[in-house]
């Protein structure tokens, strides 16, 4: 791609069980972006999780405290295991991001709605974590889990 802000299309995403089962396996989600705005998308996708049972874990090294978490300036100062990395941050540091979820081995990685990152994915698929791509996991998690 040559415009490193330009969203490519996701090259696959886990089927509706393969998700369903993902969000019902995992408890801690560290959410890369969070922010302390409830404007925000990422805020209020934060607080859904949160409402929903999950534990979150803010990533954003500009606050110290969001949703009443306390908040990492990345994913290696986490101090306890993450199940699931949701990227709320531009495409051009998705790679980064990656890289980084890589090195604390979460279940999956995923990438907000409007976020794709083939190269990124495939990395991370090569080392066992499973990835989604421009999808929302709120909405996702409504669709699936209507009851809730």
């Amino acid at each position: 791609m040559s415009d490193k802000n330009a969203c490519e299309m996701p090259d696959f995403n886990p089927p509706s069980e393969e998700l369903r089962s993902l969000l019902q396996n995992v408890q801690t989600i560290a959410i890369v972006g969070l922010s302390d705005n409830p404007e925000r998308d990422s805020h209020r996708v934060g607080m859904y999780l949160k409402e929903h049972g999950y534990k979150i874990v803010p990533v954003n090294p500009g606050t110290s405290e969001i949703l009443g978490e306390k908040s990492y300036p990345d994913l290696a100062s986490i101090p306890e295991r993450v199940d699931l990395v949701d990227i709320f941050r531009s495409i051009d540091a998705i790679p980064g991001i990656v890289d980084e979820a890589i090195k604390i081995r979460p279940k999956a990685i995923w990438m907000q709605l409007g976020l794709a990152h083939a190269e990124s994915a495939k990395k991370a698929r090569a080392h066992g974590i499973d990835v989604v791509q421009s999808k929302c996991v709120k909405l996702e998690h409504q669709r699936l889990f209507p009851e809730s």
